[in-house]
């Protein structure tokens, strides 16, 4: 376990994506919080409930640790932030830096191509995006060719969804990913 002064000398780190083109999905956080910046590895708190709930999905064939973050790939999905700087909590964000993240996301759907991008947090996608009324699940409205899914943020400070219904959540888009591959 890191120390506090190596969990705040972690302020402002960036995690790397996890990304290629053509992937079937690009999960993207709001930005790293600081255990995940210490560990260089996103979603890496303990009690995040990201990992389990891929797994629980279909996703992943087995629980990953976030050490294997690379291995994703081979299933057709990566990881990015909305806002790539570390902070101790996603409230220190701005609307700015939000808005500012979304630009350069669609930036890198551009580039990259995922069939599918899913938003891991309701307020991060509606202040990036400038969306006002956002449900979970399927949006709209798409981003190029890329389809947009809204799901809840896995964080353990995050209570409102219990990991069960998280991974419900993920698989619906698992779901819909199998649907068009026709699988």
């Amino acid at each position: 376990m890191p120390t506090k002064e190596e969990l705040l000398a972690a302020k402002d780190r960036v995690v790397p994506d996890v990304i290629a083109p053509g992937l079937d999905v690009l999960f993207c956080g709001i930005n790293p919080g600081l255990y995940t910046a210490w560990s260089g590895h996103h979603f890496a708190r303990p009690g995040n409930r990201f990992w389990p709930a891929l797994h629980l999905a279909g996703f992943t064939p087995r629980l990953l640790a976030p050490s294997e973050e690379q291995k994703l790939l081979r299933y057709g999905c990566g990881v990015t932030n909305l806002v790539q700087r570390a902070s101790v909590a996603a409230a220190e964000l701005n609307a700015n830096e939000l808005r500012e993240g979304g630009k350069l996301l669609e930036r890198k759907l551009r580039r990259f191509k995922p069939a599918n991008l899913a938003v891991l947090g309701i307020g991060a996608y509606q202040t990036a995006f400038g969306q006002r009324k956002v449900k979970l699940g399927a949006q709209s409205q798409p981003i190029g060719e890329t389809k947009i899914w809204v799901l809840p943020n896995p964080s353990g400070l995050n209570a409102n969804y219990k990991p069960a219904e998280f991974a419900e959540l993920f698989a619906e888009l698992r779901r819909a990913v199998q649907t068009t591959q026709g699988t």
